[in-house]
């Protein structure tokens, strides 16, 4: 029997009384629309079903449909719609890759964004008829809410249309917005008004959200064997991760933790980006006291300490404010003033990224380093004094060279200047002639070459400069401005001569 010729045969029925027995049951349906699912040879012969199956939902009687009675008794609506929507939503699933590489080439998706869209449309229309508000007539009493029914599929529905909802290779336009209107009926026919709620719940202790059951689907699909096997998996859990946040991401801890270090742990480098983004969403939403136990931090520094040794911007720019973050969890602040502080995780890690920069060559990698070094000073405070010598090294170097025309290198590593006068200046005052004569030969270069940066750069980096300058002189007590006031105006540029000005005139 075709799903055509059961439909008709719905139809009549219907018309002839819906509350008989005889009534064509949920099982049949779903009877049906396997068989058809399953013996579809070409595209157009595959999107048959679904339409009528759209059809059904959209129109069918509610009683034949959703009720447990009449031709329905006894069966368990919950479970028979679940094998319905998991058939439905396999039909548009992804094609297993058995490589290493977790990757399929883009031929291989070419019929998913039109049979993900047709599936999209039928299950829109199923969600939309179990919608918030809408009720099930039954012949034996009063009609049933059809709630519990739409928060049961919901978990499906919702991994559903995560894997659709974004730019992949599987997807299309189409399919991305028949992905967000299905998204957008599940999240309103559950009665809340965003994914993120829908996933928590109203409250903490009401258990309302569908984050648990998500999990549930998505965990033999996270498992070190087959997290590769469908390329989707991964962007579905870290878009799904990134929708919980504090107080309710601490619950699921156990269940998200070893999924980000499994992905951030791969060979590829846009794994390893994605497993730490996971991991610091991690960090930021979940109380320290709960990272700390069972030694969970220390395995996160471990796995994240280790990415440094690799040389690609995109993994340190993510590393980098990760560690940051989870260094304030390792170390706690000292008690005070006078207790000594012993090196520890911030030394190890500011030592390591100073070593890379010294020998780095390439402008991407700089350009990350030192947008994140004035970020560690400032959190060390004096102990940054520590690594004065290799900061001092690091300094000069990258003020030496021009990143034009943005001149972002520069900038930053200008900052992280300030940050260390700011920091140690009781120790600056003897080092204060080498990072003098570097940012004099900066003002210089910066004054007579007028092409190579944009001038708002320019005025920039010259009011950085100068006001390193001023912090030196404060340090110095002001032996600098003593210096300064005996240069020969007829040497120097006359933008260099006004920055000298603004030092020597300072109070």
């Amino acid at each position: 029997m075709s799903l055509s010729d059961s439909l008709q045969d719905l139809r009549i029925k219907e018309a002839a009384g819906h509350r008989q027995r005889d009534g064509v049951s949920v099982h049949e349906v779903h009877s049906c629309v396997q068989d058809c699912l399953r013996v579809a040879r070409s595209s157009a012969e595959q999107l048959d079903p679904l339409r009528g199956v759209q059809q059904l939902f959209e129109s069918g009687d509610a009683h034949l449909l959703f009720s447990e009675c009449c031709a329905n008794e006894g069966a368990n609506i919950k479970n028979v719609y679940l094998e319905i929507v998991s058939s439905l939503t396999q039909f548009a699933a992804l094609p297993v890759c058995e490589a290493d590489s977790g990757d399929l080439p883009a031929s291989s998706y070419e019929d998913i964004p039109e049979k993900a869209s047709a599936v999209c449309a039928a299950l829109l229309a199923l969600d939309r008829r179990l919608g918030a508000g809408n009720d099930v007539p039954c012949c034996h009493g009063p009609s049933t809410p059809s709630g519990p029914l739409a928060r049961a599929l919901a978990p499906r529905l919702f991994v559903f249309a995560a894997t659709h909802l974004h730019n992949q290779p599987w997807t299309s336009e189409t399919s991305r917005t028949a992905a967000s209107s299905l998204l957008t009926a599940v999240v309103q026919g559950s009665g809340f008004t965003s994914s993120s709620q829908l996933l928590c719940g109203n409250t903490v202790d009401e258990h309302t959200g569908i984050l648990s059951a998500v999990l549930e689907i998505l965990k033999p699909e996270l498992t070190k064997e087959n997290w590769k096997r469908n390329q989707a998996t991964k962007h579905i859990f870290a878009w799904t991760l990134t929708q919980v946040g504090r107080p309710w991401l601490a619950e699921f801890l156990d269940r998200v933790f070893p999924p980000s270090l499994l992905i951030s742990d791969d060979y590829r480098t846009d794994n390893k980006v994605l497993g730490v983004l996971c991991l610091r969403h991690i960090l930021l939403n979940v109380p320290a006291a709960d990272l700390r136990q069972y030694n969970r931090a220390q395995v996160l520094y471990h796995a994240l300490f280790n990415h440094l040794y690799v040389a690609e911007a995109e993994l340190i720019e993510a590393v980098l404010p990760c560690l940051l973050d989870l260094l304030s969890v390792l170390e706690k602040p000292p008690v005070g003033t006078r207790v000594p502080r012993k090196p520890n995780h911030y030394d190890q890690v500011l030592r390591l990224i100073l070593t890379h920069m010294e020998m780095e060559h390439k402008l991407a990698l700089r350009r990350v380093y030192v947008r994140n070094v004035a970020l560690f000073i400032d959190r060390m405070g004096i102990t940054a004094v520590r690594h004065l010598k290799r900061l001092e090294s690091v300094i000069l170097g990258y003020l030496e060279v021009s990143d034009a025309p943005l001149e972002q290198t520069r900038l930053s590593i200008l900052e992280v200047l300030k940050k260390t006068i700011q920091h140690a200046w009781p120790r600056l005052e003897c080092r204060m002639t080498v990072l003098v004569r570097a940012l004099l030969r900066l003002l210089v270069d910066v004054s007579e070459d007028c092409t190579s940066a944009p001038p708002a750069v320019r005025e920039e980096l010259l009011s950085r400069a100068t006001h390193c300058l001023q912090l030196l002189d404060y340090c110095s007590q002001g032996k600098l401005k003593v210096l300064l006031r005996e240069v020969d105006g007829s040497c120097v540029d006359g933008t260099v001569l006004e920055c000298l000005k603004k030092v020597t005139d300072a109070s």
